[in-house]
């Protein structure tokens, strides 16, 4: 992390370290990650994946706190260049609360702008995610799109999401003069943003192209409570943090079934190779 880096930070609520990791690296997360997900259904999917599903998110479900039961991932959420990162921007070292894989095939739905706090409720201070490109990542495929500053805001009301376009079922509205922006990113570069930051992403428009991500949440070094579902959560060396429970949380983007019309048929999905 440079002064750039942590300028950004503090006065955006984001940074990208580009090439944090190699393309090599990227692409072997790609390949280990679509390998689990053919394979069949884990602990935390949402749904079991089936192949014969209109959704695209039921033919490609998220992975959640694989760390739990995968050892890459493990090695992975606690790696030293993403501690020594966060712990630059943040002044302290934080501790590690939860894994996810975003895999989001064509014709795939976004998920609602939304504050990460509102699930994690790490206290005192707050949350921060990394979150790392696997591949290219652009509008078209259904990038991240933040809003700058808004991590300055409290945590705040939401609102319905309309689930023709977002996964999730609840939505964090904008004031007037906030506006996304989107996150262009290559395989390897790593987004690090402050848990008040307002995010989201549209769909995937593509024909063929995914759009997997993985994250790692993480918790304030100083924080003594997280949700009870982000339990156990873990130092860098892989200790156990004892720490309690904090009310009102809960996981991140709850799946919402697709209950609304679709006027234009959704993409067949084909299981990609891998370039």
């Amino acid at each position: 992390m440079t002064p750039d880096h942590v300028r950004q930070f503090e006065d955006d609520g984001y940074a990208v370290a580009k090439g944090l990791f190699s393309k090599e690296e990227a692409a072997a997360y790609y390949k280990h990650f679509m390998d689990l997900r053919h394979s069949g259904s884990f602990p935390g999917d949402y749904t079991a994946a089936n192949t014969d599903a209109n959704d695209p998110l039921q033919k490609y479900p998220r992975m959640i706190h694989m760390h739990r039961w995968d050892e890459i991932s493990l090695k992975w959420l606690l790696d030293k260049r993403l501690g020594d990162a966060m712990t630059a921007l943040l002044g302290t070292e934080p501790f590690a609360a939860q894994t996810m894989l975003y895999f989001k095939p064509p014709g795939a739905r976004g998920q609602a702008l939304h504050q990460d706090q509102f699930y994690l409720r790490a206290k005192p201070g707050t949350c921060i995610a990394a979150w790392m490109a696997l591949e290219p990542i652009d509008e078209g495929n259904g990038c991240l799109q933040v809003v700058p500053g808004s991590h300055k805001l409290p945590l705040l009301c939401t609102k319905k999401a309309n689930n023709e376009v977002s996964f999730s079922d609840v939505e964090v509205p904008l004031a007037e003069g906030m506006k996304p922006t989107p996150v262009i990113m290559d395989p390897g570069d790593v987004m690090f943003f402050h848990g008040q930051l307002i995010h989201g992403s549209y769909p995937n428009t593509s024909a063929e192209r995914f759009r997997l991500s993985l994250i790692g949440h993480y918790i304030a070094g100083e924080a003594h409570q997280v949700a009870t579902f982000y339990h156990p959560v873990l130092r860098f060396d892989g200790s156990v943090v004892e720490i309690e429970d904090s009310p009102g949380g809960g996981p991140c983007g709850v799946w919402v079934d697709q209950d609304v019309v679709v006027r234009d048929p959704l993409v067949e999905v084909a299981a990609p190779g891998h370039e």
